[in-house]
């Protein structure tokens, strides 16, 4: 079996560490761990999830995780580079720190994970004693140095001391855990280095012992360049009522050739022998999305489960050509009229006037033009001119009408 120093470098978990050796952090003795998350949002989206992988190949290792959902720090917020976070009122936070806990509880399931809310401890502190006590640890030049305070400091509208004092009040965090659970690693983004090490440093300073910070690389797509986990300008979300389970599968089945591979190394807990044969077919068949197909299915099925995750792969099959309409379950059904362009028609309507209701031809002219092409595919079969429609096209009065590789239109009969 692999040490899990291996398996983190192997699989592109490891950016900074803070030890002479990543094998001191990860392969000694069992260590507990804490990654922190504001609750800036009522849900994890794909952007953080590589954070909630890590912690669970820590805990696969036998090492505790603790998750921090952070009540306290955001009511400040952790300073951005161009604007101030918007002051979240305490019931916003309770309810997103009540939903993000149940997310992680879910997503790191079977697991020994244990969740605090760090204003339990804030919100009791004496502003004088910290400052005092916590504080004098720190210099403005090192708090200035950091590129989110710096960028802000020489931005017109500077920065409020309320952000100003984040990095500190991370740290006590860390040195929280520290004496309350023996926590001594802290994991994060790339991003975090400073506010990580501020807290590593303050554990030295007050308590004469030594703690850990470990990074994640920012993941970036190799196709495009831009940072993962954005489609379209928009957040890919664990939640369902914010990016279904289908909308989820097809994120991930239009993960580049690029990047898929990387994709399954940080994101499922398929094995590395695994991961290397889907790979291989992938590439003996690119055309086939062999490998988007296998991280599609792996991630959808940890984060949504089973059912979810093949009714999504069921209904992307259908809609691109692998499977029938007769092959759907009722869910299934269900879930391509949620998510699949409908247009209702009837029986006896010609096929040249459905494309133009359905809205994949602009005109009558357009449309008998695809036909003429062989564009246009009815339930897979390739459709003539002169075709009118009967309940005979229909499945549970359901048809698939297609131009083309990715235009589509489920037909709902009446």
């Amino acid at each position: 079996m692999a040490k899990l120093s291996e398996t983190l470098r192997s699989r592109g978990y490891v950016y900074q560490f803070s030890s002479e050796t990543l094998e001191e952090i990860t392969d000694g003795q069992k260590r507990t761990i804490y990654l922190g998350v504001d609750p800036t949002a009522d849900s994890i989206h794909v952007g953080n999830l590589v954070a909630y992988m890590l912690l669970r190949r820590f805990a696969d290792a036998g090492h505790k995780v603790i998750l921090i959902i952070g009540g306290g720090t955001g009511m400040i917020g952790d300073p951005k580079p161009d604007v101030e976070r918007p002051l979240l009122s305490l019931e916003e936070i309770e309810m997103r720190t009540g939903k993000l806990r149940k997310q992680a509880e879910k997503l790191l399931g079977g697991i020994e994970l244990k969740t605090v809310n760090n204003a339990d401890w804030l919100t009791r502190l004496n502003l004088l004693e910290f400052l005092r006590d916590i504080g004098k640890h720190f210099t403005v030049n090192s708090l200035m140095k950091k590129d989110a305070i710096n960028a802000r400091m020489e931005s017109d509208d500077g920065i409020s001391y309320t952000e100003f004092s984040y990095p500190l009040l991370q740290a006590y965090d860390f040195l929280h855990l520290f004496r309350e659970y023996g926590c001594d690693v802290q994991v994060g983004g790339s991003d975090q280095w400073g506010n990580i090490v501020a807290g590593v440093d303050l554990i030295r300073r007050k308590e004469g012992k030594t703690a850990y910070a470990l990074t994640i690389p920012l993941i970036v797509d190799k196709a495009t360049g831009k940072k993962f986990g954005k489609s379209e300008g928009n957040a890919v979300w664990l939640d369902a009522e914010k990016t279904s389970p289908y909308q989820f599968y097809q994120f991930w089945l239009n993960a580049s050739d690029e990047s898929v591979e990387d994709y399954l190394k940080l994101f499922t807990l398929m094995s590395e022998e695994d991961i290397a044969e889907v790979i291989i077919n992938h590439r003996h068949q690119p055309g086939a999305r062999i490998a988007q197909q296998a991280l599609a299915l792996a991630v959808t099925r940890l984060v949504h489960g089973d059912d979810a995750a093949y009714a999504a792969e069921m209904v992307s099959g259908v809609l691109f050509g692998v499977a029938g309409l007769k092959d759907l379950t009722g869910e299934q059904v269900a879930m391509l009229k949620k998510e699949a362009p409908q247009s209702t028609v009837s029986a006896g309507q010609s096929i040249v006037d459905v494309l133009v209701s359905s809205g994949l031809a602009s005109s009558k002219r357009e449309a008998r033009q695809f036909l003429a092409e062989n564009a246009v595919l009815l339930n897979g079969q390739k459709a003539a001119d002169a075709h009118i429609l009967s309940e005979t096209d229909f499945e549970n009065g359901l048809a698939l009408l297609k131009r083309g590789k990715r235009n589509v239109s489920v037909l709902v009969l009446v």
